[in-house]
């Protein structure tokens, strides 16, 4: 036998005890009819020889005195045993306004409880309930100040205003680099940035992302402004992030020139070796009297001096390009232009409306676009150009059926001096695709490449239509 406390107790439902409570009350309200009926009141008062006492409709009275003295007991007794249930549902209401309050330490006592059934339950599931949220909110708590930790020690300066113009959220470096580390919360974005540089202020008020630089103690630094719009709690707010470039662009910087020291070395020394034997071979025949096969030793050196004076063109070219002057464009002619220097097949029509850019630099692009889809391998009559408005952008397709890129070289290809021609094969400056890169931003445009389906490559330039292009514009009269 166990003790009392691990012996098994005996639960009573809910049900059950209401059926008892039923039970009990029919029973005593029976038994005080009877009482007053049957036995003893009605034998009590023929043994005094009082029967006239009891009136005529006596058992009708009887019954409506028997439901009055049973009204106390039923009340009594529903009490008793109802009691536990009144005294769960405050302890539950309690525990509720406290989970709405956030405190999630509130555990209710299961003992005395059990043997009620549904209600033991009940606190179990509640108990667990409240565990659960505790470990929820210990974990949320540590995510928190995980995440507070890392925003407030990355170096990228973070800032988070509301629709009011007010900062919301500022960490340590944006505290450090517009407040001298004083604290932002509260203060008004503008009222901040009146102490901030020219630059910088323009650009946060801008909406705008883009790279700034600032001078700070004769140093010059560079910043990546970037904003966003989001929603928190159902308001709008922006957040603005300013990350220091100057290391990153230093190394870039640095990497550029070495490429370009590496890919003009090399080409200079392809350049210079070959004439500087030429030479002594030039030499060594006028010295022989072999006057006529000097000529020819000539024609090799100038032949590769203008090959090093081409090579050496197309850096400046890329270093010294100026800003586009737009204008409108007339198709046919641009077309015809374009065709004279390298030839392509153009797929589907011109548009019907001018186009509106810089017609020498976008053809000394395409032109280098066209050059490189010959270039490919590919047979020469599937190189082609297509011309199409898309929404607001013009966008200008060069396809070949080439061996395409591979994933490795579309991630480099745009890069300045990236090229994979080998010096045999025309010695590529990597400039190409780099020079359409650079017109096509310079013109607020962008440029993109793919793989074509069935082996190929397609490089686009996407240029903003200008107001040529626009629906309700007249059509160009062609010649």
């Amino acid at each position: 036998m166990g003790s009392p406390s691990q012996r098994p107790r005996f639960k009573l439902s809910l049900q059950l005890r209401l059926s008892l409570l039923l039970l009990l009350a029919a029973l005593a309200g029976g038994l005080m009819h009877a009482a007053l009926v049957v036995w003893p009141l009605p034998a009590l008062l023929t043994g005094l020889g009082r029967p006239d006492l009891i009136p005529q409709a006596w058992s009708v009275t009887a019954l409506g005195w028997s439901l009055l003295l049973l009204l106390p007991f039923v009340l009594l007794l529903s009490q008793l045993m109802l009691a536990p249930l009144h005294k769960l549902l405050r302890a539950l209401q309690g525990s509720v306004l406290s989970y709405r309050d956030g405190d999630f330490s509130l555990s209710l006592a299961a003992e005395g409880s059990q043997r009620y059934g549904e209600l033991g339950d009940l606190l179990r599931l509640h108990n667990e309930l409240g565990l659960a949220l505790r470990e929820q909110r210990q974990h949320l708590a540590q995510r928190e100040l995980l995440l507070d930790s890392v925003v407030q020690n990355t170096p990228v300066a973070m800032l988070l205003c509301g629709s009011d113009g007010l900062v919301a959220y500022a960490n340590l470096a944006a505290r450090q680099l517009l407040a001298e580390g004083r604290s932002l919360s509260g203060a008004e974005l503008k009222q901040i940035l009146t102490t901030a540089p020219t630059v910088l202020r323009e650009a946060l008020q801008s909406g705008q992302d883009q790279l700034v630089s600032i001078t700070e103690v004769g140093q010059e630094e560079h910043f990546h402004c970037s904003q966003r719009a989001l929603m928190l709690q159902g308001q709008p707010h922006r957040l603005l992030l300013l990350r220091r470039m100057t290391r990153e662009l230093s190394r870039q910087e640095v990497a550029s020139w070495k490429r370009v020291i590496r890919v003009i070395s090399h080409e200079l020394n392809n350049s210079l070796a070959p004439i500087s034997s030429l030479a002594h071979s030039g030499a060594e025949l006028a010295r022989r009297g072999q006057i006529e096969r000097l000529e020819g030793v000539f024609q090799s050196i100038g032949g590769r001096a203008k090959h090093l004076h081409s090579f050496l063109s197309g850096y400046a070219r890329f270093a010294k390009l100026p800003q586009p002057q737009c204008g409108l464009v007339n198709w046919p002619e641009f077309l015809a232009n374009l065709a004279a220097h390298s030839p392509f097949q153009l797929r589907g029509q011109a548009p019907e409306q001018a186009g509106f850019f810089d017609a020498a630099q976008i053809e000394q692009a395409l032109i280098n676009l066209i050059k490189n889809a010959h270039e490919a391998g590919g047979p020469a009559e599937e190189v082609s150009l297509s011309l199409m408005q898309q929404g607001s952008e013009l966008h200008m397709t060069v396809a070949d059926r080439g061996p395409g890129m591979s994933d490795t070289v579309l991630a480099q290809a745009l890069l300045p001096f990236y090229s994979t021609k080998r010096s045999s094969e025309g010695g590529g400056t990597g400039l190409g695709l780099a020079l359409a890169r650079e017109i096509s931003e310079a013109h607020g445009g962008r440029i993109a490449l793919a793989n074509r389906e069935g082996g190929g490559l397609r490089v686009s330039l996407m240029l903003p239509a200008g107001p040529s292009m626009a629906s309700d514009s007249p059509p160009l009269t062609r010649p």
